[in-house]
């Protein structure tokens, strides 16, 4: 039987944590805020890991949070210096480490959802679209496939990352339905509601 070539495609995923939290006004930052006995960031960091992908970046920035993330020495954590310049600095720095890795796409989720579910990474990381999105019950949520072939059209700034491009390159995307929750908490109501 002859095979035809397969390519190996490598796809890392990412987690971007550094955002201020500014709507939360409980008594830490909103990362590092309790549920169910663990940081809100930490649930959200074991569903990346536990989706089976080796290569794992988080980006942080305005809280410290390596004393959290510390059950996985496999994840690298890199501070973003301009966090304060909105969500698509962090989500530069996670392509620039991508790129600079040799990765052929690049999930994308975040550290405030922590009802994404492992099996979302992987159904999202299975895909061969150059964007594909997670959707709960038709909602479009996180985390997202980004092909590097789309890495130059992202915003370089500003507080919209890949949602641009779900919006404007409709015909790039894959939706790709989940099971879990693309909530996030951003009030000390969300939590309530989580709790």
């Amino acid at each position: 039987v002859c095979r035809g070539h397969t390519e190996v495609v490598k796809v890392a995923g990412a987690q971007l944590a550094a955002g201020l939290g500014s709507r939360y006004t409980g008594p830490s930052h909103k990362l590092l805020a309790q549920l169910d006995g663990e940081a809100v960031v930490t649930r959200a960091a074991r569903s990346m890991v536990n989706s089976g992908l080796t290569d794992l970046l988080v980006v942080t920035g305005s809280t410290p949070l390596n004393a959290v993330l510390s059950d996985w020495p496999e994840l690298i954590v890199l501070e973003n210096p301009d966090h304060e310049q909105g969500i698509a600095t962090s989500l530069g720095i996670a392509i620039s480490w991508a790129h600079k890795g040799g990765f052929d796409a690049l999930i994308v989720g975040l550290g405030d959802q922590p009802g994404v579910l492992g099996t979302a990474w992987q159904a999202v990381a299975a895909s061969n679209s150059p964007i594909a999105v997670a959707t709960y019950d038709g909602r479009v949520g996180n985390p997202v496939r980004l092909g590097s072939s789309v890495w130059p059209l992202l915003p370089d700034s500003g507080d919209e990352g890949a949602r641009v491009l779900l919006r404007t390159r409709p015909e790039l995307v894959e939706r790709v339905a989940c099971e879990g929750s693309p909530d996030d908490i951003d009030t000390v109501e969300d939590l309530r509601r989580w709790s």
